[in-house]
C-alpha cells in the first residue's frame, strides 16, 4: 500500500467470534472518520476449521444489536500472502500473536500486535467467547469498538491519513 492507504488484517483463531466482530468496527470507524477510503480491512483465523463458514450467532447478535451486519462475512484462514499484502495485523490474544509471528515469512512488512495494545494502549487478550451467552458477546464487542476506534485515530495521525468527503 501506499504511505496515504493503510490495508489492517485482523485476526482470532477461527476468524468466526472475534475478528469479524474486528473487522467490521475498524470499517465502521474508518467509514464515519471519512477513511473509508484510506483503510482497507479484512479478517481472518490462525486455523482453518471454520473456513467459508459465516460468523458465529453470538457475534452476529452482538453486531446486529449494535446496528452492524457481519452476516455476509466469511471464515478464512491467514495465508503467507497477508504478511505484505496488509501494513498491520491486529491479534486478538498472546497466541494468535505467537501464532502469526511464528509463520510469519521472513521479510514480512507487516507489523503484527495486540488489538488492544495499539487500539488502546491496554497489554491484554480480547477473551474467546466461542460457547459463552451472548452476554460475553457483547462485552467483546465493547472491547473491540474501544479498539478499533482507538486504532483508526492511530492509523489517521501517524499515517497521514485524509477524510474524503465521499
Amino acid at each position: 500500500m501506499t504511505d496515504n492507504k493503510a490495508a489492517v488484517l485482523v485476526v482470532c483463531l477461527g476468524n468466526i467470534c472475534r475478528s469479524p466482530l474486528g473487522e467490521a468496527l475498524l470499517r465502521h470507524h474508518a467509514e464515519t472518520a471519512g477513511l473509508a477510503t484510506a483503510i482497507t480491512v479484512d479478517s481472518a483465523g490462525t486455523a482453518g476449521w471454520h473456513e467459508g463458514k459465516p460468523p458465529s450467532h453470538g457475534s452476529i447478535e452482538a453486531a446486529a444489536r449494535n446496528g452492524l451486519d457481519i452476516t455476509g462475512q466469511r471464515s478464512r484462514p491467514v495465508v503467507a500472502e497477508d504478511f505484505s499484502r496488509f501494513d498491520l495485523i491486529l491479534a486478538m490474544d498472546a497466541r494468535n500473536l505467537a501464532d502469526l509471528k511464528a509463520s510469519a515469512p521472513k521479510g514480512a512488512k507487516a507489523r503484527i500486535v495486540r488489538m488492544m495494545d495499539y487500539g488502546t494502549g491496554e497489554a491484554r487478550d480480547v477473551p474467546d467467547p466461542y460457547g459463552e451467552p451472548i452476554e460475553a458477546f457483547l462485552e467483546v464487542f465493547a472491547m473491540i469498538d474501544r479498539a478499533a476506534r482507538g486504532a483508526i485515530e492511530r492509523l489517521a495521525a501517524t499515517r497521514g491519513l485524509q477524510a474524503t468527503s465521499e
